[in-house]
């Protein structure tokens, strides 16, 4: 793939912590090799059970990973906005994906395929540095999607959701309220209550399908004082 120097898909993978560290070949040599895909609102960017074929990226819109009980009850378990990374622990796996990427409105993925990726993993300190933060990150955010479905308040559940953005570094979330809703296990009408909840306390602001966390330190003060 030639890319323009402008484009977003090379200026994205330009900006990450371990793309300066390696020679000018191989920073060449990831952008010629970058996959892209796209969905809409709705629709499968990855199915569970495909071959694993890169490490991929939200590099617009975003993504949320879900997996199908028994019984047919799907459950999504995390949303991932623009910007950031999925998947690290099953990719150093291989194998099989163990869920799957809908998009949660108009969204392209970007990949580094997983020959590139295995190489990156045997030859780069700094991409191995990187892998370890986003997999402890995953660790956390795991946790704290287990911990949702412990909590018994609607409150508790729209905040968790709420910070575990904030902790990827995301202020402005454009997501309606059924698909927080659908993250955080609670109907449409319920999300919409709290939020506007949220709003009248001045910790959010709320705007067409856009939830701008204003003060997260509230948030995480409800999760923190939960009996």
């Amino acid at each position: 793939m030639t890319l323009d120097a402008r484009s977003p898909a090379r200026v994205f993978l330009s900006q990450q912590p371990w793309f300066a560290s390696l020679d000018g070949g191989m920073r060449q040599t990831l952008i010629d090799a970058i996959l892209m895909q796209r969905a809409g609102r709705g629709e499968l960017l990855i199915r569970r059970g495909t071959p694993v074929d890169a490490w991929w990226a939200v590099l617009s819109g975003m993504a949320k990973l879900q997996t199908e009980g028994p019984d047919g009850r799907v459950s999504a378990f995390l949303g991932v906005p623009a910007g950031d990374w999925f998947g690290e622990g099953t990719v150093l796996n291989g194998g099989l994906w163990r869920y799957d990427v809908v998009a949660l409105r108009d969204t392209t993925l970007l990949g580094l395929p997983l020959p590139h990726f295995q190489t990156l993993y045997r030859t780069s300190l700094p991409f191995n540095h990187y892998l370890i933060q986003r997999l402890n990150l995953r660790l956390g955010q795991a946790m704290t999607a287990i911990e949702a479905g412990r909590l018994r308040s609607p409150e508790e559940r729209v905040a968790q959701y709420l910070t575990m953005f904030c902790g990827s570094g995301v202020r402005k979330i454009t997501l309606s309220q059924e698909d927080l809703g659908h993250l955080a296990g609670l109907s449409r009408q319920t999300t919409n209550r709290v939020l506007k909840a949220f709003e009248a306390n001045g910790w959010i602001s709320l705007e067409f399908s856009r939830v701008d966390v204003l003060q997260p330190e509230a948030l995480e003060t409800l999760l923190s004082n939960r009996g």
